[in-house]
């Protein structure tokens, strides 16, 4: 597969870290007075931080990419230091990647003789690391003063959004790190007198989703015109309830290619099990459901699709297996 990836010239970096808040995702910290990508897993390749570094050291490069292996990562990372090393991952850390997390220490221990820092030392950093508490510890640092930080717009960080009475469906500038809102257990429960949410994750524009977060990892994915939640007034429990989410409008939406290489790798790597394309009753909608059908034929896996159909006046006019 191939992926777009921010690739950094550390000839030309100065460490000046004008870059950091730019990353929505968080995958780039100064470490050793350089900027480096400290995880592959959360580098978007939208490329946010280009054209904030000042020596015109951060450039895209589209290589093949597999699915994310946590062991090749580690391969890499050993390299850069212990601090590179430690960083990412607390970055697992901070985005509950235990999988990963579990995976990459497994390796140093398998490798620990061949390493050039004293392993005990990254494992007693690393566990007794609360996500979140850099941050806390420096609410006013600024970037430099920091020397590194979680990087990305607030509004486009990462959240997982629990709610313990449903099974889980599979999975910046400062204050950017991953959250978790936990919801009222009794689904009855309503907020000011309305509905509450099924929203399971954010961000949820498509643009912005990374595919490798764990809500979408095994899950059933709802992938939704802009439209439709303002249709639907039981948009939450006929059609997110227990279901990632991804929204886009066909019609106004800009580079859409992204939006096809996201849905290939939600379907390749996060594994989702199927997609419900929820779409409005007009014709310049259809351009969600055939993108949906592209990714499926692109991707290796196939998966089943389901077209839902929803009038202006926010009925269901239709659903079926396409």
């Amino acid at each position: 597969m191939i992926r777009d990836m921010i690739k950094i010239d550390e000839d030309k970096c100065n460490g000046c870290g004008v870059c950091i808040p730019s990353c929505h995702e968080g995958a780039l910290q100064i470490i050793d007075g350089k900027a480096r990508l400290i995880s592959d897993l959360m580098c978007d390749g939208l490329g946010a931080c280009l054209n904030h570094c000042p020596q015109d050291a951060m450039t895209i490069e589209k290589r093949e990419a597999e699915p994310y292996n946590e062991i090749t990562v580690m391969e890499i990372m050993v390299d850069k230091g212990i601090n590179t090393v430690i960083a990412h991952l607390k970055h697992l850390k901070d985005h509950k990647e235990f999988t990963f997390l579990k995976q990459a220490v497994s390796w140093l221990r398998e490798n620990e003789a061949n390493l050039s820092f004293p392993l005990k030392d990254v494992i007693s950093e690393v566990h007794g690391y609360q996500p979140g508490a850099d941050k806390a510890e420096k609410p006013k640092a600024s970037v430099l003063e920091m020397g590194h930080a979680g990087g990305g717009c607030p509004g486009s960080a990462p959240r997982v959004i629990e709610r313990p009475s449903v099974a889980p469906v599979g999975g910046g500038c400062p204050g950017s790190a991953p959250k978790t809102i936990e919801r009222a257990s009794n689904p009855s429960e309503t907020y000011n007198g309305e509905a509450p949410s099924e929203l399971r994750q954010w961000p949820v524009q498509m643009h912005l989703i990374n595919p490798m977060m764990p809500t979408f990892r095994d899950s059933d994915m709802v992938l939704a015109a802009d439209c439709v939640a303002f249709s639907m007034g039981n948009f939450h429990s006929k059609f997110l309830k227990g279901r990632s989410v991804g929204i886009a409008c066909p019609k106004l939406d800009s580079e859409q290619n992204s939006y096809l290489d996201k849905l290939v790798r939600l379907i390749d790597e996060a594994k989702i099990n199927t997609l419900t394309v929820a779409i409005m009753q007009v014709p310049c909608c259809g351009g969600l459901l055939q993108l949906a059908k592209a990714a499926v034929d692109q991707a290796t896996r196939k998966i089943p699709i389901k077209a839902a159909i929803v009038s202006v006046e926010g009925e269901v006019l239709s659903e079926e297996w396409v």
